[in-house]
């Protein structure tokens, strides 16, 4: 039997540059029914409000039939402005990457963790939570590298974590 490896359990399900570029539809075909978000680095920089880009993908997002959640560990006055924007349910104060709220966001959209998807950049939080909850995750890269300082350490232990996440792609 292959050894996994020692990080396996934080390694993403899919890793891919935006949450932008993501074949939404495709999805949809496969059978995904809701799909749960972080919101900062991965919808928008850091702390930034939703922009048009968020609104237009919520929008596609809604007319391909997918219901949607924020998951997100900031607190209300973040959160619920950027969910009213682009008009989603939304869970603030989340404790990533406790399953807790990840569970509640597929009640809440009517869905199940086998046909629910999570997008977030970190892998800590985002990624193992998703994992620890049985929903299938896909990583996104940062959209900016602004971030406070407990997220820049975090960031040097993720990239020896997809250090060893591509070395395992690469060789199959």
């Amino acid at each position: 039997m292959r050894q996994k490896g020692l990080f396996h359990r934080f390694y993403p399900d899919e890793w891919v540059d935006s949450a932008f570029d993501i074949d939404y539809e495709e999805l949809y075909k496969k059978g995904y029914r809701g799909i749960i978000f972080d919101i900062d680095n991965t919808l928008v920089c850091h702390g930034a409000p939703a922009d048009e880009r968020a609104v237009r993908l919520f929008e596609r997002l809604s007319r391909i039939g997918f219901r949607a959640c924020l998951l997100s560990n900031n607190q209300l006055p973040r959160v619920k402005p950027f969910a009213d924007v682009v008009g989603t349910a939304f869970i603030e104060d989340a404790h990533k990457p406790s399953t807790k709220n990840y569970l509640t966001a597929c009640r809440r959209m009517g869905t199940s963790v086998s046909n629910t998807i999570f997008i977030g950049d970190q892998l800590f939080t985002d990624v193992y939570g998703a994992k620890k909850s049985g929903i299938r995750n896909i990583l996104v890269k940062p959209m900016n590298s602004k971030e406070e300082i407990q997220i820049v350490f975090k960031r040097k232990l993720e990239r020896i974590v997809l250090f060893f996440y591509k070395k395992q792609q690469k060789n199959g």
